[in-house]
């Protein structure tokens, strides 16, 4: 799919400019919308390096979750809460690394109702040459140094706070 044609203005600036003329200044608009445009980009760009090898990043994200894992596998329950993801969206992103061989699944001996996803051999190769691409164009925030990405990270995390992703140590 060809890239659209660059616009000749910001169309976010401009959005901006036609709410505080309509309903008054919110900031929190064009934040918003920013956030969301640098979503869909950064996205896009993430899964044309993965693609290559037959991922999403969702795909990836689990991948590199289990390379991380001491024993290279994880109960699917926990992964999700990892993820921060619903139930299903584990089941189907495991459900397609083990049909591409990337995981295999199999009862959790922990758990007789549970479901062990872990990391084969193939997903572990697989997974380092993803890092490999995705860390030489520095997962699409190369218009950023060090700091700025450290900028970045701790403005989002009160709003990560606020949403009980994770509980805020003092």
């Amino acid at each position: 799919m060809p890239k659209p044609l660059s616009l000749p203005f910001d169309p976010i600036a401009r959005a901006d400019e036609s709410w505080r003329e309509r309903w008054g200044p919110v900031p929190a608009m064009a934040a918003i919308t920013s956030i969301m445009r640098a979503h869909q980009i950064l996205l896009a760009e993430v899964d044309a390096v993965v693609k290559p090898y037959g991922l999403t990043f969702a795909r990836y994200e689990a991948l590199v979750l289990l390379t991380f894992s001491r024993a290279g596998e994880l109960p699917m329950s926990k992964i999700g809460e990892r993820l921060m993801v619903h139930p299903t969206s584990v089941t189907n992103t495991v459900d397609r690394l083990v049909r591409s061989g990337l995981v295999a699944k199999r009862p959790n001996p922990q758990d007789g109702r549970g479901t062990l996803a872990a990391i084969t051999e193939q997903g572990r190769e697989m997974v380092e040459a993803a890092t490999r691409d995705l860390m030489a164009m520095e997962f699409g925030l190369g218009a950023y140094d060090a700091e700025e990405c450290a900028e970045i990270f701790a403005m989002l995390r009160p709003l990560r706070v606020a949403a009980q992703d994770f509980e805020d140590a003092p």
